[in-house]
């Protein structure tokens, strides 16, 4: 394929983002450009720039919260291991993204990983991949505190993950020093 110019290029990366239920990989991308990884890379950077919420996962590129997901909230929660998948299908059962996790380490201060989780094959999918041992989740390193970015068609949506959430036992209240740390991210 012959490779397309770059604002046509990054249209598409955006049309072909829009269109996918799940995260494109950065080769993907490549290949159906007819570019490079990193000129993919290099498009995603200016198209993040230019307003557009594409955010990067460990499965590729997805449009996030910015990108037209609706509301975004931060959930504080704690779970052990064992209860990690059921968190997630919490949220997603309700049709909202996790979108990263976050850890706020004494030591290293805020840590976020991505994730774009939004289905239960999505959980699934990553419960295999904690499960093969190869990496520990992050809440592991704060004694199961973590947070998420959650987003959602609307509020409701939300509140509706914090209520499940809640009921469920995996909340935890942000404390003071928690927020400003967040915000200063």
């Amino acid at each position: 394929m012959a490779a397309m110019g770059g604002e046509a290029r990054r249209r598409a990366i955006l049309r072909w983002l829009g269109e996918s239920g799940s995260p494109v990989p950065g080769g993907e991308l490549a290949e159906r450009s007819g570019v490079s990884r990193q000129a993919v890379a290099r498009d995603v950077a200016v198209l993040r720039a230019a307003g557009h919420g594409i955010v990067a996962t460990s499965r590729g590129y997805v449009l996030g919260a910015a990108g037209g997901r609706g509301r975004t909230r931060v959930f504080k929660v704690r779970h052990t291991r064992e209860r990690l998948a059921e968190e997630l299908r919490t949220v997603v059962d309700l049709g909202a993204t996790v979108e990263d996790v976050i850890v706020n380490h004494r030591v290293y201060g805020v840590v976020r990983g991505r994730l774009g989780i939004a289905s239960r094959r999505d959980v699934d999918r990553f419960m295999r991949s904690i499960e093969s041992g190869r990496s520990a989740p992050l809440m592991e390193v704060t004694s199961g505190y973590h947070f998420h970015t959650v987003s959602a068609p609307d509020e409701e949506t939300l509140d509706a993950v914090g209520h499940a959430l809640d009921e469920a036992g995996f909340t935890a209240p942000i404390l003071p020093y928690e927020r400003d740390a967040l915000a200063g991210e």
